[in-house]
C-alpha cells in the first residue's frame, strides 16, 4: 500500500519542521514547494519537491508552483471509482494532507511605502487554490492552514493510524474556508480603495466613500462602502462624517416609507440616530406657520417644505444641528427654510437648480448634501459587529399601513382618516427610532418623541412632556414674544423653550435670557398653562412594543392623546383597554413590535 502525501507549501512556517517531522515519523510522504521544501530538506528530513511530480518547474518568479492537475487532480479526487480511475489513467496519486497559509498581504499593504505593484505581488494564488480544493474535498482530505493546529493534527493522525476523523477534517476545512475568505475581503478591500473610491485616480462606479473619522475623532480609519454594485449616494457638496450617514440613512429610509405609505411628500430631522421629528406634507395653517417660524418665507409653501417645517418644528431644541431627510427632490421653498436653520446636512433623491445653490453656499460651501438613488433597495439581511462578533438579521421590512389598526379593543372604534395618518406617522418614525419608543403625532408630523428610554412609562412621558411644550408654543403669548433685532433664531428658540418649559432662572442666565426680549417679558401663570392644554385633543400616540402597565395610557391622555395604538401581548393587556376605556379613547392593538438597536 502506497504512502499517503502531504503537500506543504507555507509562508508561516511556525512549528513547521515539528510538524515535518511528526508526518515523516507517521510513515508520511512529504512533497513541499519552493522555500518550504528547502527548510524542511535543510533540517535533514526527507520531502519530494512539487516538480518531481507535475514535471514542471517553478516558473515567472515563483507565481506558479503548485497549478498543475498532478497537485490538483491529487487533492481534488474523491473516494469514487470514476475519480480512482482517472487518477490512475493519469498516473496522479492521491493527496490526503495538505498544510498552506499565505502570503501576507494585510501585512504588505499596512506599510506606509507600499505600492500598488508590491500588493498586487502579495496576492497569493496557488496558496489559495490549495486552501480552498483540500476544504472542499474535506470528506478525504485534511486541511491544515493554522500552526496551532499542528500539534492536535499529529496526535490525531497517529490515533487514528492516519485517519483523524471527520469532524477534525470538517473544522480544519471550515478554518481554511474562513482564512480565504478574509484574505479576499482584505484584497477587495484594497483594490475598492484603489480603484472605486471617489476621489481615487483610477475610480470607475464608486463603492467606497473616505470618512474624516468614526463615531469619535479618535476612531480613524473609517469609511463607507459596499461589496456588490455601487454607493447609492453621492455627496454633492460637503464631505459627510460616520454619524451623519448614520443619521443619513436612516432617516432617509424612514421618509421614504412615509411617502409610500401616505403618497404625501415627506421630511425628517434626525440627531444621533433618531429622529426629532418627521412628518408628511399636510398645508400649515397661518398660527402653524408661525410656530415653525416660517410665517415670513418668501417662496410659496409647497407640501414638501410643509413636512419639512412640521419635522423641524417638532423639537426645535433636539433638531439643532439636524441631518435632514426628504423624500422627494428638494425644491426652493424647502431650501430656503434648510438655509435659515443651524444644520449638519441632507439627504434627498435630488435637487432644484435653484434649491442646490442655496445650500451649496451654507457653511462656507461646506454643508454636506447628499443625492440618493430613489430606486435604490438594500439587502434583505443586514449584519453588524458588535465587540468582534458578528450579527446578522432579516432588515425589518415589514409595512406599515392603515391595516395595521384595524383591531380595534375598546369600546371607542371611531378612527378617523386624519389620526389614521398620524397613527402611521407616529408608527414609522418608532420603526427607526432607538427603543423603547414612544411618539406623539398631530396633523401629520411628530410633536413629542420619547426615545431610547430603558422603561415605557418614561418614553410616554418624556413624548408627552415634548408634546405638551410643542403645544404651548401655540399659545397667543407665546406667538406675540417680542425679540430684540438681530437675536438669531436658535436663541429665539432657546429663549422659547426656556419661557414654554417655565424652568427656574437665576443670576447670569436669567439675564442673558430677558436680555432676548423687547420690552417687558409677559409671564404664563399655572391656571393659564392647565387651561391651555386641556384644549389639546385629537393626538394619536404609538408605542413600538406593549404598554406593561395602565399609567403609560393615563400620562397619554394628558397630553390630548385620543387615539392609541401598541402591540398586544403584556398581562395588563385588560388593564390598559381598560384605562382607555374610562378616557374614551380608540385603542388599536397591533401584532408588531417595532425594536429598533
Amino acid at each position: 500500500m502506497s504512502k499517503p502525501i502531504a503537500l506543504l507549501s507555507v509562508y508561516d512556517k511556525t512549528d513547521l519542521l515539528d510538524l515535518a517531522r511528526g508526518l515523516d515519523a507517521a510513515g508520511v510522504r512529504l512533497l513541499g514547494s519552493g522555500g518550504t521544501a528547502k527548510k524542511i530538506r535543510d533540517a535533514g528530513i526527507a520531502i519530494e519537491d512539487v516538480s518531481d511530480i507535475t514535471k514542471a518547474p517553478e516558473m515567472l518568479g515563483g507565481r506558479v508552483k503548485t497549478l498543475h492537475p498532478a497537485v490538483h487532480g491529487g487533492i481534488l479526487a474523491r473516494n469514487i471509482p470514476s475519480d480512482e480511475k482517472d487518477l490512475d489513467t493519469q498516473g496522479i496519486s492521491p493527496i490526503s494532507i495538505v498544510v498552506c497559509n499565505l502570503y501576507p498581504f494585510t501585512e504588505t499593504i499596512s506599510q506606509p511605502t507600499c505600492t500598488l505593484a508590491n500588493a498586487v505581488e502579495e496576492i497569493d494564488i496557488g496558496g489559495v487554490t490549495l486552501l480552498r480544493a483540500a476544504a472542499k474535498n474535506h470528506e478525504r482530505v485534511s486541511v491544515l492552514s493554522d500552526p496551532s493546529d499542528y500539534t492536535d493534527f499529529l496526535k490525531s493522525w497517529k490515533e487514528g493510524n492516519g485517519d483523524v476523523g471527520q469532524s477534525l477534517r470538517s473544522k480544519l476545512a471550515l478554518k481554511a474556508f474562513e482564512m480565504t475568505a478574509k484574505y479576499d475581503e482584505a484584497i477587495s478591500g484594497y483594490f475598492r480603495e484603489q480603484y472605486a473610491t471617489g476621489d481615487a485616480p483610477l475610480a470607475g462606479h464608486v463603492q467606497r466613500m473616505p470618512l474624516r473619522y468614526g463615531a469619535n475623532p479618535h476612531q480613524k480609519p473609517a469609511q463607507a462602502f459596499v461589496t456588490d454594485g455601487q454607493l447609492p449616494f453621492k455627496a454633492l457638496c460637503g464631505s459627510p462624517g460616520y454619524i451623519n450617514l448614520l443619521d443619513a440613512l436612516n432617516s432617509y429610509a424612514l421618509v421614504k416609507e412615509l411617502q409610500d405609505a401616505l403618497d404625501l411628500p415627506a421630511a425628517a430631522s434626525f440627531k444621533h440616530v433618531s429622529p426629532a421629528g418627521a412628518a408628511v406634507g399636510i398645508e400649515l395653517n397661518d398660527t402653524e406657520k408661525k410656530v415653525y417660524a416660517v410665517d415670513d418665507l418668501k417662496a410659496p409653501l409647497t407640501p414638501l417644505a410643509s413636512a419639512y417645517a412640521r419635522a423641524r418644528g417638532a423639537d426645535r431644541m433636539s433638531s439643532f444641528g439636524d441631518f435632514i431627510a426628504l423624500s422627494a427632490p428638494c425644491d426652493l421653498a424647502t431650501a430656503e427654510i434648510i438655509s435659515r436653520e443651524v444644520s449638519d446636512g441632507i439627504i434627498a433623491p435630488g435637487y432644484s437648480e435653484e434649491a442646490f445653490k442655496i445650500l451649496a453656499k451654507k457653511k462656507g460651501g461646506k454643508y454636506c448634501v447628499l443625492e440618493i438613488d430613489p430606486t435604490y433597495v438594500p439587502p434583505p439581511v443586514e449584519t453588524k459587529q458588535v465587540y468582534g462578533i458578528s450579527l446578522q438579521q432579516l432588515r425589518n421590512n415589514c409595512k406599515i399601513d392603515a391595516k395595521l389598526f384595524e383591531n380595534v379593543v375598546t369600546k371607542n372604534k371611531e378612527l378617523p382618516s386624519l389620526a389614521i395618518t398620524d397613527l402611521i406617522v407616529a408608527t414609522l418614525a418608532l420603526k427607526y427610532t432607538q427603543s423603547n419608543s414612544v411618539a406623539y403625532a398631530l396633523r401629520g408630523g411628530i410633536i413629542g418623541l420619547g426615545a431610547g428610554q430603558q422603561s415605557r412609562i418614561h418614553c410616554t412621558r418624556l413624548a408627552g412632556g415634548k408634546a405638551d411644550l410643542w403645544w404651548l408654543r401655540h399659545h397667543p403669548t407665546v406667538l406675540n414674544l417680542a425679540f430684540k433685532k438681530g437675536t438669531k433664531r436658535a436663541e429665539k428658540a432657546n429663549a422659547i423653550d426656556l419661557f414654554v418649559s417655565g424652568e427656574p432662572l437665576d443670576g447670569a442666565e436669567k439675564a442673558e435670557w430677558e436680555d432676548r426680549f423687547e420690552g417687558a417679558i409677559p409671564t404664563l401663570s399655572e391656571a393659564e398653562r392647565k387651561e391651555w392644554a386641556a384644549q389639546l385633543d385629537g393626538v394619536a400616540c404609538s408605542s413600538d412594543a406593549f404598554f406593561p402597565f395602565p399609567d403609560n395610557v393615563h400620562r397619554a391622555k394628558k397630553s390630548g392623546v385620543r387615539y392609541l395604538a401598541a402591540p398586544s401581548g403584556s398581562v395588563m393587556d385588560a388593564e390598559c383597554i381598560r384605562a382607555a376605556d374610562e378616557h374614551d379613547l380608540v385603542f388599536a392593538h397591533t401584532s408588531l413590535r417595532l425594536f429598533h438597536h
